[in-house]
């Protein structure tokens, strides 16, 4: 496990509140790396110093990957990877890389996503275009792919999609499971999505499939059983679409509350599509999050805010789906901890990029750019329950994002260009 000296930082995000920054901004700064874990942080100046003392006493080589100098290693899934943009320098079993200036960032939490599945729903997205109106029916057509689908073919999408997020930037992921809809499909996207990251979440209850149309009782209970018990050891996380076309509040409540009594973790999607008891649910179970929130009452947002639930805005599916956007302004404004992530999905948002999350909740839901920031790192960090990601800071995971750009502000300011010279990530597997 080699050590890393990145350098030359003109500005660092660090999410460690300090003057009443609460981004913890540090200009002309430096970050020691050992493994896979930040064990120094400060200014540019004093780096040499504590560099010295740390290649004393490692022996260890390093291991360097440059954004475009060829494949990576064989065996990078077993090793920390790091990307640099600048020119490096190794010796002593230590490299220092210089960021010449350039901005760094904690790496994107991406905390909502669905990127196990079959079959493709473009038609669909030109045909809302064209004014049909969103729904949730559509799942059913990728439950249908999904089913007929190898493992082999689910498994080589699935590593697109996540080249994809790291390309961008993404190095820690949540991925729930909800296209398979029995017990076997269901099992197998939850040991897909394991081999990737350790967010998975249990989504059995994402919609009624066709076959128990007019058995929903009989659909809930196999949820809550069968599926439940075949899902739970490859999961961490359990969640429900609690909706107009999905479940009710009633059937939720009894979803959710048997994957606690299971061991999980609870999460919701709720007030995407109209008003509803989505966050009310959310906060009474303790749920780490509640996901969309474009429909909410001052009730909803006052629970929110006296609680330790997360609202987690998802601006691409009102992007694709020509939804009103959340108002995060509101939110914010009340206190309430608001997380931003990319709901990556085939049919209400089939896109990966984190920092086009960050332009939409900056243009279409009054955030500001050092909010958004914020909200897509450390906000989808509590959004996890996870203390090691999300901040730059020693003992955090040394996972890091280097910008072809000298300050955060890019990512919104300079939209579907891009910005991401280089990815450090501590560990392929979170």
């Amino acid at each position: 496990m080699g050590t890393t000296l990145l350098t030359n930082i003109g500005e660092l995000t660090t999410n460690v509140p300090q003057r009443g920054d609460r981004l913890g901004t540090l200009r002309d700064a430096a970050v020691l790396i050992e493994g896979s874990r930040i064990m120094w942080v400060g200014a540019a100046a004093d780096a040499s110093a504590v560099a010295a003392a740390s290649a004393a006493a490692s022996a260890a080589p390093g291991w360097i990957h440059h954004v475009g100098a060829g494949k990576s290693r064989p065996d990078v899934h077993d090793r920390p990877r790091g990307y640099a943009g600048g020119p490096e320098i190794r010796h002593h079993g230590l490299e220092v890389v210089d960021a010449e200036g350039r901005a760094v960032i904690p790496g994107f939490v991406d905390s909502h996503t669905h990127l196990v599945f079959g079959g493709d729903r473009a038609d669909e997205f030109e045909a809302r275009m064209t004014g049909t109106p969103y729904a949730a029916g559509g799942i059913r057509r990728t439950v249908e792919a999904t089913r007929g689908a190898s493992d082999e073919e689910l498994r080589t999408r699935l590593a697109r999609l996540v080249a994809e997020l790291h390309a961008q930037g993404t190095t820690t992921f949540e991925i729930k499971t909800g296209y398979g809809l029995t017990v076997h499909d269901e099992a197998r996207l939850a040991r897909l999505a394991a081999e990737v990251t350790a967010e998975v979440t249990f989504l059995g209850a994402h919609v009624v499939p066709t076959e128990y149309a007019e058995r929903r009782g009989e659909y809930v209970e196999l949820v809550t059983g069968p599926m439940l018990q075949a899902c739970a050891p490859h999961s961490r996380w359990i969640d429900v679409f609690c909706e107009r076309g999905a479940f009710t509040p009633d059937e939720a409540r009894q979803i959710l509350a048997a994957g606690i009594a299971h061991g999980l973790e609870a999460r919701v999607h709720g007030n995407q599509l109209g008003p509803g008891e989505g966050v009310s649910l959310a906060v009474a179970m303790g749920a780490a999050s509640v996901d969309h929130c474009t429909y909410l009452s001052d009730a909803d947002v006052a629970a929110l805010a006296s609680s330790s639930t997360v609202a987690t805005l998802l601006p691409g599916v009102e992007f694709s789906t020509r939804q009103p956007y959340p108002d995060a302004r509101r939110l914010i404004d009340a206190g309430v901890t608001v997380a931003l992530a990319s709901d990556c999905n085939p049919g209400s948002s089939f896109t990966s990029s984190m920092p086009l999350m960050i332009a939409l909740a900056v243009r279409e839901m009054g955030m500001t750019p050092a909010e958004a920031v914020w909200a897509a790192t450390l906000g989808g960090a509590r959004a996890l329950r996870r203390a090691d990601v999300g901040a730059i800071a020693p003992g955090m995971r040394a996972d890091l994002v280097m910008l072809d750009a000298p300050t955060r502000v890019h990512l919104a300011y300079r939209p579907g260009v891009p910005l991401i010279r280089g990815v450090f990530a501590g560990d392929a597997r979170r």
